[in-house]
């Protein structure tokens, strides 16, 4: 017999407290997409630098694309309790804007959970790589604003960030 969040009230939590692995074996398969969002914040000299495409190390938003499908890849190992699943579809766009570089993410499945931790990761890990090839023209690069924007699919359908949501 399963010892789940019946018991507890948490679903990553068995009757006793500790943490597990929620079993989505039942569920069905189903197409499932996740938009994340993120900024990273810079000076006007480093994004002068991105514009101009003359960041000492190179092309920081090719590396940072990489990264960002890379850490969508890699996201059941960062996140203890997350599946393991197939993507199908990792996206990363890159927007260089006055104040800094905006990253959006789309990952896509078809799977029994859906792709959300996976989108979120990709933005961060894209973000990560950016800080790490601007820091020497921009000490202050700052990651802001990490978030899930939309959901499609699974048991409860779509969801959208509204506007003004936190």
């Amino acid at each position: 017999m399963s010892m789940g969040s019946e018991h507890t009230g948490f679903s990553h939590l068995d009757a006793k407290g500790d943490a597990r692995m929620v079993d989505v074996s039942a569920k069905q398969v189903s197409a499932r997409q996740a938009t994340a969002t993120g900024f990273v914040a810079l000076s006007r000299a480093c994004v002068a630098a991105l514009r101009a495409g003359d960041v000492p190390k190179g092309d920081a938003l090719a590396v940072a694309r990489i990264a960002g499908i890379m850490g969508a890849k890699r996201t059941p190992d960062l996140v203890p309790l997350c599946h393991p699943i197939a993507l199908h579809g990792v996206t990363v766009d890159l927007a260089v804007r006055d104040r800094g570089v905006a990253i959006t993410a789309v990952t896509r499945t078809a799977d029994r959970t859906g792709v959300e931790m996976e989108a979120l990761t990709a933005v961060t890990a894209a973000a990560l790589a950016l800080v790490d090839m601007v820091k020497a023209l921009d000490p202050g690069a700052t990651v802001t604003d990490v978030r899930v924007e939309e959901k499609l699919g699974g048991k409860t359908g779509a969801w959208r960030r509204e506007e003004g949501d936190r």
